[in-house]
């Protein structure tokens, strides 16, 4: 079976060698153009994916628009039977989608037709789901609707971030496709047609939604700490100053029956300790302990380096940016 594989960041990496791996023959990749970097915006930095696929010897297409007549030329020039798609950056239309003889498929980070969308990881985080799993769906030019060929299934920990939940979809998506290619070639996969009704939508990620609230519960501003850590990381201003804050982890059951009297009588926000132990903070119901932080303009370090510099004290408040 000869594969167009279209993919940019590192996410989409495992797949593109899990069917190398597996002895599939990759005979493209398309993916985004290459970067500007610096200052001067004259270097350019090449996608993950095509720093793979150029190791390998694959041929690369990196349109500005996968479209036009070029580039679809370009396609049937390759001769693909079947095109895999994983966090390409663009939508496709349907004349490249349908270019090749089997279609699309798309590697999709949720069970379908829940968290359809650009960031279905952060999402499941945000929602406080307690699973989430990967989806190898038929791509067609309405948004993430096609019919469902497989689907692997995997939990999420109360704990877990976006960082450590989006490498373990990226692996489990590259089991995922080689799995599902094997079923496509012994001619045994069944599609499974998505309810439209049952659809939920996972918008693109923006500076509002990373913006933390301390009158909410301790468990939901776990949440939305957890669901950008690393990247683009939840934020509040501490001392004034806008303050990135990670790994989180909820005091005890999330209750204020797990904080001192005094903290009681502390408006949410309020800094309760700053030590070894991480910075300890009052939310409208309960309370987090955050054990890194990143001051605007600083690199990330932990809650304790913060207190030794007097970056904050007990009693200091943290309110919305």
């Amino acid at each position: 079976m000869r594969i167009l594989f279209w993919g940019t960041p590192d996410f989409a990496v495992p797949s593109l060698r899990a069917l190398i791996g597996e002895g599939h023959d990759v005979v493209g990749v398309v993916t985004q153009p290459d970067k500007p970097r610096g200052r001067s915006r004259t270097q350019l930095d090449p996608s993950p994916v095509k720093r793979v696929a150029l190791d390998e010897g694959i041929p690369v297409l990196q349109p500005e628009k996968p479209r036009g007549d070029d580039f679809l030329d370009a396609m049937r020039a390759l001769a693909p039977d079947i095109s895999v798609v994983v966090a390409y950056g663009c939508i496709l239309p349907k004349a490249a989608i349908d270019l090749p003889a089997l279609g699309t498929l798309n590697i999709h980070g949720s069970i379908l037709p829940a968290l359809r969308g650009a960031a279905p990881i952060q999402a499941a985080i945000l929602d406080g789901m307690t699973e989430t799993g990967i989806t190898i769906m038929q791509m067609v030019p309405a948004l993430d609707a096609g019919d469902m060929l497989h689907v692997l299934r995997t939990p999420i920990a109360s704990d877990e971030t976006y960082g450590e939940l989006h490498d373990r979809l990226s692996e489990l998506g590259a089991l995922a496709i080689v799995q599902a290619l094997t079923m496509i070639d012994a001619q045994i996969v069944r599609p499974v047609a998505q309810d439209d009704a049952q659809s939920t939508y996972a918008s693109k990620i923006d500076r509002d939604m990373a913006r933390l609230d301390f009158t909410w519960s301790a468990e939901r501003v776990s949440r939305a700490t957890r669901a950008f850590d690393p990247r683009p990381g939840a934020f509040a201003s501490l001392r004034g100053v806008e303050t990135k804050l990670f790994s989180v982890r909820v005091v005890g059951d999330g209750t204020n029956d797990d904080l001192d009297e005094p903290t009681l009588a502390s408006p949410p926000g309020t800094v309760r300790s700053a030590d070894d132990n991480g910075l300890l903070v009052r939310c409208g119901e309960g309370a987090v302990r955050f054990m890194d932080v990143q001051p605007s303009g600083k690199p990330r370090m932990t809650a304790a380096s913060l207190a030794r510099g007097r970056g904050v004290s007990v009693g200091d408040l943290l309110e919305p940016a």
